[in-house]
């Protein structure tokens, strides 16, 4: 099979900027969701565990509310679906994301230009990766599964930071492992 044309290349510095910034939003968020209503969920009552949910004293409460709305307006909850909107957007449109523009109008300009550049592939698929974890840790943490949000935040958190901090991008070496297997990043022969 031949491969696909690779998109023009990026700065290689842009996602590593970018995964700076995610991890201070997913540093913020992995603590509020560890002192949110996410761990306390494991302490409900019920014939199907976590599934169960039952208000607790030092929860915030506000009668007539549903156990739902309760973790709907979670601070934790609502800060992971704000990193997790920022992932949809870098998959969607990596062009116009808020960290992509930064990085180019800001950022770049005064940094000497790059080496080389590389795939924007592989850095769109880790911010798929990014997406499928918290979007994940949020769809548990809705139905009820404790501690669902604070380990979703926290997987994302220990990846933005290896890629922040040492430049090493789990999601990309995902990405070139399903390509070596070519299951992603090629074409299929006519």
């Amino acid at each position: 099979m031949p491969d696909a044309p690779a998109p023009a290349g990026i700065d290689p510095r842009g996602p590593r900027f970018a995964a700076t910034v995610t991890t201070v939003l997913l540093v913020i968020a992995t603590y509020l969701a560890l002192t949110g209503i996410s761990p306390r969920l494991g302490e409900a009552t019920g014939s199907f565990g976590w599934f169960a949910y039952q208000p607790l004293a030092d929860a915030v409460y506000v009668p007539g509310t549903s156990p739902f709305a309760q973790r709907l307006a979670d601070a934790g909850f609502v800060a992971v679906a704000i990193t997790a909107a920022l992932f949809a957007w870098s998959v969607v449109s990596p062009r116009t994301a808020p960290w992509g523009v930064v990085f180019r109008r800001l950022v770049r300009p005064r940094l000497a230009p790059p080496s080389e550049l590389e795939d924007p592939r592989p850095p769109r698929f880790a911010q798929g990766v990014g997406l499928f974890v918290t979007g994940a840790g949020l769809i548990l943490h809705l139905i009820g599964a404790p501690w669902a949000l604070v380990i979703a935040a926290g997987a994302a958190l220990v990846a933005a930071f290896l890629n922040a901090a040492f430049g090493f991008c789990l999601g990309c070496r995902f990405y070139l492992l399903l390509q070596r297997g070519g299951i992603v990043g090629r074409t299929r022969a006519v």
